[in-house]
């Protein structure tokens, strides 16, 4: 297959690099640095669980040299999904497949908007990597993959992808819906993307905690209500079940969105937090602790705050 990855951070980076070692015809679209980076040096992940490779890659940052593919791996942060669908049309041909690899659940209508739902997948990543400098990625945990069609099933497209995926070692499965495997994810990464970033802390110090665990919990609930709302099948379960699978995580393990804060790069937080706050709007369901969150980040959203500068009042006349 020929395969587009686009946004050559954790996730582009860690698929495509598995991909391509797999013997895929894989290239980057990038820009910058990281441009520069695969064309001179390749890339390299690096992985906790012992797999770590460096390989030569194609790399461009001009799409119309790319043509169309049949996979348009889409791996940009969230803010930037609607730039980065303008800049991929020269690769979207009659059986270009584009399967999306972002935090959030609005992505995928957006992109079905863009270039017909005939065109899109719907993808859930269960994969820690970031870049930790252009065209290094750090893997650190995680290896599943979900995808499917939007509409529910398997298709002969699935299967293709899923059997590609699985020969480059990736745990890829195709759910009975998507869509609930979406929501499901967003349910996790709203309290933990808001409460890992808010708090500076690790997961496991914050469920170490009862009131903490408890805000987590409340926030994942408000979450799952907002999906019912939605007519988002999720399970009568979904909660409780999701909150032990969270307690099981490394206790060391962070959200990618306090990695960006720390950073002092943009955040996600308007597709989380913000995302829930506005659904939950919409159709009638309170989410005072997602808003909690959302207002208490929301100075962070295009990096650290610009410092407030007081003017200094003159002295009084009887020190001068």
């Amino acid at each position: 297959m020929r395969i587009a990855v686009i946004g050559a951070g954790g996730m582009g980076g860690y698929f495509g690099g598995r991909l391509a070692r797999a013997g895929e015809d894989v290239i980057f679209l990038a820009r910058g640095a990281s441009l520069a980076a695969l064309a001179s040096l390749g890339l390299s992940v690096r992985s906790r669980l012992g797999d770590e490779f460096t390989l030569p890659v194609e790399a461009t940052d001009d799409p119309d040299k790319m043509g169309p593919v049949d996979l348009v791996l889409f791996c940009v942060k969230a803010y930037d999904v609607d730039p980065a669908t303008l800049g991929i049309r020269p690769l979207i041909g009659p059986a270009t497949v584009v399967l999306p690899l972002q935090n959030g659940v609005d992505h995928v209508d957006r992109l079905s908007q863009a270039f017909g739902l005939e065109h899109v997948l719907g993808g859930v990543s269960y994969v820690a990597a970031t870049a930790a400098t252009p065209g290094v990625i750090v893997h650190t945990g995680g290896t599943k993959l979900l995808l499917g069609e939007l509409i529910g099933g398997t298709s002969p497209r699935t299967k293709r992808l899923l059997e590609a995926f699985q020969r480059a070692g990736i745990d890829a499965e195709i759910p009975a819906d998507i869509r609930v495997a979406l929501w499901e994810k967003f349910v996790v990464v709203c309290a933990t993307s808001g409460m890992t970033a808010l708090t500076r802390l690790p997961v496991g110090p914050i469920l170490a905690c009862p009131e903490s665990a408890a805000l987590v919990r409340g926030v994942m609930e408000e979450t799952a209500a907002v999906a019912r709302a939605m007519r988002i099948p999720l399970a009568g379960d979904c909660v409780p079940r999701l909150f032990d699978v969270l307690s099981r995580f490394d206790p060391t393990a962070r959200a990618s969105q306090y990695h960006d804060l720390v950073a002092g790069r943009r955040l996600e937080l308007e597709s989380l937090n913000g995302m829930t706050v506005r659904l939950g709007r919409q159709h009638g369901v309170p989410t005072p602790l997602n808003y909690a969150l959302y207002a208490a980040l929301r100075p962070y959203l295009d990096g650290p705050p610009a410092p407030a500068v007081t003017a200094r009042e003159p002295p009084p006349a009887w020190s001068r």
